[in-house]
């Protein structure tokens, strides 16, 4: 399957923003996808996760409140709506897939990845 993130852009602080993961192929709906972040000079992180079906997600502390990920089997698309969000959101946001429809919080689980769309949060 081939991932293509798009919808970030600049905000200010307090603002929202809706990331969108198009997915390639015909089992979308069987994969449980994940979206990750990056920030300049850091490792890569886990910012939530979806099962195959959207019955089940998972969030990272830092973002539980504020993001919700879901995802439209219809359409092929995941989404991550951030709402308040705050400089230290800043980074390169990627959506990944894993092939087995399971929700996983590590980076090497996932086979497949989108090359990233760019959040900037100002102050």
């Amino acid at each position: 399957v081939q991932l293509q993130a798009s919808g970030g852009g600049l905000v200010q602080a307090g603002g929202s923003l809706r990331l969108s993961c198009a997915a390639s192929g015909r089992t979308f709906s069987s994969y449980g996808m994940g979206w990750f972040r990056q920030a300049p000079g850091k490792e890569r992180e886990f910012v939530a996760a979806i099962s195959w079906s959207g019955g089940v997600t998972d969030y990272a502390a830092s973002v539980k409140g504020r993001f919700t990920i879901s995802r439209d089997n219809a359409k092929n698309t995941a989404y991550l709506q951030m709402n308040s969000l705050k400089p230290e959101d800043t980074a390169v946001y990627y959506c990944a897939a894993d092939r087995d429809g399971n929700m996983y919080v590590v980076i090497w689980e996932y086979e497949f990845w989108g090359q990233g769309t760019q959040v900037t949060v100002s102050s």
